[in-house]
């Protein structure tokens, strides 16, 4: 697969370093990937590799701007990020406009991706009003500090676990609530007896009752997001 290249970019001072990578032939749109709390694995990266053989150039975002020496230690990193909205959209918003002003995605449509707090991420862009054609969230967390209060301009993919303890049935028709409340053109996918962090192979060795890869909702979410990237993407 293609070679990441690092990308130099910032938030209000903190340094910030994204990972990108660009289709072997002329790009139909980039996509800005949000990992997973512990940010950038090998997983991601995968699923980097993966959008720009379909086709896109492909960024992946980095939520803290310093390493994260284990899944363990992601989450007080992640408690400081989430703990104030506006912080929280500003770094995503800081990953948005790195990869608009890349020269391999300049004049291109955007798009955001997500896994785990990365869906929840993208989600959080589109409640913010972002620029961007699309979103999708995988496994991603639906509870906002701030719910959508104007039109959503993206069309929304949610590809859900249904026996996801950390985004129950109560935050799954609280979040259909919210995006018929500002007439959302969404999508949402829910995988029977599927639990939290699908995508990952890894998530299995994590020894967490929450988390477990679920091999056909990989596929098939995967599948969702390629068609409905395909559609987003079509010229007019």
């Amino acid at each position: 697969m293609s070679t990441l290249e690092r990308v130099d970019y910032s938030d209000r001072g903190t340094a910030l370093t994204g990972w990108l990578v660009c289709p072997a032939s002329a790009p139909r749109g980039a996509v800005v990937v949000f990992p997973t709390i512990a940010n950038v694995l090998p997983a991601i990266e995968r699923r980097a590799q993966l959008l720009a053989a379909m086709g896109y150039v492909a960024m992946i975002a980095d939520f803290y701007g310093e390493p994260v020496a284990s899944f363990e230690a992601s989450r007080p990193l992640a408690e400081a990020l989430r703990g104030d909205v506006d912080h929280y959209r500003a770094r995503l918003h800081a990953a948005v406009a790195a990869l608009r002003a890349h020269p391999a995605a300049r004049g291109l449509a955007l798009a955001a991706i997500g896994f785990c707090m990365g869906g929840q991420a993208a989600l959080e862009l589109a409640r913010s009003g972002a620029d961007l054609v699309a979103v999708a969230s995988f496994h991603g967390l639906l509870d906002t500090q701030r719910p959508a209060a104007v039109p959503i301009k993206p069309r929304i993919l949610v590809c859900h676990g249904d026996a996801d303890p950390m985004a129950p049935r109560s935050q799954v028709m609280a979040f259909w609530e919210e995006m018929d409340a500002v007439r959302a053109d969404w999508h949402f996918h829910s995988y029977a007896q599927v639990r939290h962090g699908f995508t990952d192979p890894a998530s299995d060795a994590r020894g967490l009752p929450a988390i477990a890869y679920d091999q056909s909702a990989d596929r098939q979410s995967w599948a969702a997001l390629t068609s409905f990237l395909d559609e987003v993407f079509t010229p007019a």
